[in-house]
């Protein structure tokens, strides 16, 4: 028999194999989960047993998931979006509950026809209904961030109804195990559970926020960062203890425990250091959750667990999109709100769980509902993917819609010429947009924010609605008359469909790209851009000028430190153009630029850069755009220069002159 060491070290292995399966296939950490447990679980391999001990261990799982909606509970946000939230949210999580409750008769006549037996109470429906009711935060969220959808029309609906699911879940954890009560106790049952929810969340509410902040004070002012996480631990753990002692749920605790925290001044800091426990452990969580699907019934019963993954979608896509409609969406935006919500969810395990342990929900049903929930967010990626065509399809509108935005951009910008299109309008954008104010020189901003946008149309700057990681959008903007395109925002896979855009329709433009460090510039210098700005670098470089002007070094010398560090880094800050307004003596002794074009027939052409030794001359080359417009790294010495590349080297004057010389002369 495998000990608990045994069997903790098999959860790890497989978990560790499914994130990294799920990564490399681009799924979200969660379905690796789920599979590896449905793997390792007594229904397949059988390498692991479902344990008292690892079921309980899970259970903190969801604690600390709990706990984590609790941070994130922010009730500016909730007044700002409580028309979305209690209106949208509410009626999509209510009606399906009842919808699943109400058509369970139905359900039973319908499934009777098909040969299926439909033992499921009324309850047992309204349970299964709350599981379904939820969809998937982890990966909705992430496929909007990537596709910068967050804060477009659509995005906010999605939002707002998943804030609302994530709350729900606090009434429908009380809900559930008071429906397996049944009869004429059901109503006593529940309205004691929420009799307790509230008085324990009114004692807790009202003094709490002042005795957390008072507590977490002194412990912070202990200076241990131990004894910090084990007070956040102690605090979550002991919460979730009191709310099941009083007949309520561990999860309403840690719940508690969260939205405390967040309203002092720790919260962030709690965050960071919760993290791996509720990463971990809810890992850990589904594991289990796929442990208790059996696949040999899925198999045998594949047109149930078929329709059981396609109607409760079709089902749920449908009711969203009206609901959207009736609350004042387009019809497009609301087939799109519709789309992205119509999977499950990670709560619909845990309800589903709940469901199963109170006897609401038999064990007949668990591995074909399990299994087609799983299906159904294996297929949401696509779903999303595919959206645009969808709602092409289903709504004539949505396309009439998308060809006036973009017909505003292009009337905005169709009198504008060898301007610079800002790539999101946040504070960089609008510091940029600021200094090319004071200069005259054109621009055109796109931005995904429809207040931002609207406040700024305003106040009379030249900015629109507009996704700059679409070509129609870049097109109308003026993309092929620009002078240049600035990606000011946090978003590598966004950049990096900007660059590909400007390098296969504009390839003359340069793109300059803004990223919070170094990890990803090499990978946005391949695809094409002209230069990568990281913050970290300016940072530090703002911070060791301070530093060194306050420690006594002459601002002078400060000056010429920063500026060579940037030399170092930016290669077209190594030196600059010269023209004809600069002062010719004292540049005669300075490093400068020269851009030097290779015709087809010059003696350089089908040589290797390193080959050239223009080194020699003191002349180093600083980018090589070739004809495709790409920039080339300028340390790769093994590049094979080739007609229509553009040089771009640095040195004095005269060594300027000799290598324009040997690159072009025979």
């Amino acid at each position: 028999m495998a000990s608990n060491l045994d069997l903790a070290l098999l959860y790890l292995l497989a978990a560790v194999i499914g994130v990294v399966g799920c990564r490399l296939l681009k799924l979200p950490a969660m379905l690796g989960y789920l599979i590896v447990g449905v793997l390792i679980g007594p229904n397949a391999l059988a390498l692991a047993r479902d344990s008292a001990g690892i079921r309980y261990l899970a259970e903190f799982g969801v604690v600390f998931l709990m706990f984590v909606i609790g941070l994130e509970f922010n009730l500016p946000k909730l007044r700002s979006m409580q028309r979305l939230v209690f209106g949208l949210g509410a009626g999509q999580v209510v009606l399906t509950v009842l919808g699943a409750a109400l058509g369970n008769g139905l359900l039973a006549v319908l499934f009777k026809l098909l040969g299926q037996p439909w033992e499921l109470s009324w309850q047992g429906a309204a349970a299964l209904g709350a599981a379904m009711a939820m969809s998937s935060t982890a990966i909705v969220v992430k496929m909007m961030a990537e596709r910068l959808e967050l804060e477009s029309e659509h995005g906010r609906n999605v939002m707002g109804v998943l804030l609302f699911q994530d709350l729900a879940v606090v009434p429908l954890l009380v809900l559930i195990p008071a429906l397996a009560e049944g009869g004429d106790d059901l109503w006593r049952t529940l309205g004691s559970a929420l009799v307790k929810a509230a008085a324990l969340l009114t004692l807790l509410l009202w003094g709490g926020q002042r005795l957390m902040r008072w507590w977490l004070t002194l412990v912070v002012r202990r200076k241990s960062e131990d004894l910090f996480i084990l007070n956040i631990l102690l605090i979550t753990l002991g919460l979730s203890w009191l709310t099941e002692h009083a007949g309520l749920s561990m999860a309403l605790g840690a719940f508690v425990a969260g939205m405390l925290i967040a309203e002092t001044e720790f919260k962030h800091q709690v965050e960071t250091d919760i993290r791996p426990f509720h990463d971990v452990l809810l890992g850990l969580f589904f594991i289990t959750i796929g442990m208790k699907l059996d696949w040999r019934p899925v198999l045998e019963q594949w047109p149930l667990v078929l329709a059981l993954s396609v109607v409760p979608v079709l089902a749920k896509a449908g009711m969203v999109a009206v609901l959207a409609r009736l609350f004042g969406s387009a019809p497009g935006v609301a087939i799109r709100t519709g789309l992205y919500l119509a999977q499950a969810g990670e709560f619909g395990f845990v309800l589903l769980t709940l469901g199963a342990e109170v006897h609401l929900v038999g064990a007949q049903w668990m591995s074909p509902v399990l299994a087609s929930m799983v299906l159904s967010m294996l297929a949401t990626p696509f779903i999303i993917m595919g959206s645009n065509r969808i709602v092409m399809r289903l709504s004539a509108t949505d396309w009439l819609m998308q060809s006036v935005q973009l017909t505003t951009i292009a009337k905005k910008s169709i009198r504008t010429e060898a301007h610079l299109i800002i790539c999101g309008y946040g504070r960089s954008g609008q510091n940029l947009a600021r200094l090319l104010d004071q200069e005259h020189i054109p621009y055109m901003a796109l931005d995904l924010d429809p207040d931002r946008v609207r406040q700024a149309a305003a106040a009379g700057q030249s900015v629109v609605f507009g996704d700059a990681a679409k070509l129609p959008s870049l097109i109308a903007a003026g993309l092929s008359r620009a002078t240049a395109v600035v990606i000011t925002y946090h978003d590598t896979p966004s950049a990096l469909k900007v660059l590909q855009h400007v390098r296969e329709h504009a390839a003359h433009v340069p793109v300059v790209v803004r990223t919070p460090d170094d990890t990803d510039l090499e990978r946005l210098r391949a695809a094409g851009a002209t230069e990568v700005v990281p913050e970290a670098l300016e940072g530090s470089l703002m911070l060791a000028s301070h530093a060194l002007a306050l420690v006594g070094v002459p601002m002078r010398r400060v000056i010429r430190i920063t500026q060579d560090a940037r030399d170092a880094r930016y290669g077209l800050l190594r030196g600059y153009f010269h023209g004809a307004d600069d002062d010719t003596v004292s540049e005669l002794q300075q490093a400068r630029l020269q851009s030097v074009s290779l015709p087809p027939g010059a003696p350089s052409v089908g040589q290797r850069l390193g080959d050239l030794t223009l080194h020699v001359m003191g002349v180093s080359v600083v980018s090589v755009r070739r004809a495709t417009g790409q920039v080339v790294a300028t340390g790769d010495e093994d590049l094979v220069l080739a007609g229509g590349d553009v040089l771009v080297l640095s040195g004095l004057p005269e060594t300027l002159a000799l290598a324009e010389s040997r690159l072009l002369k025979r």
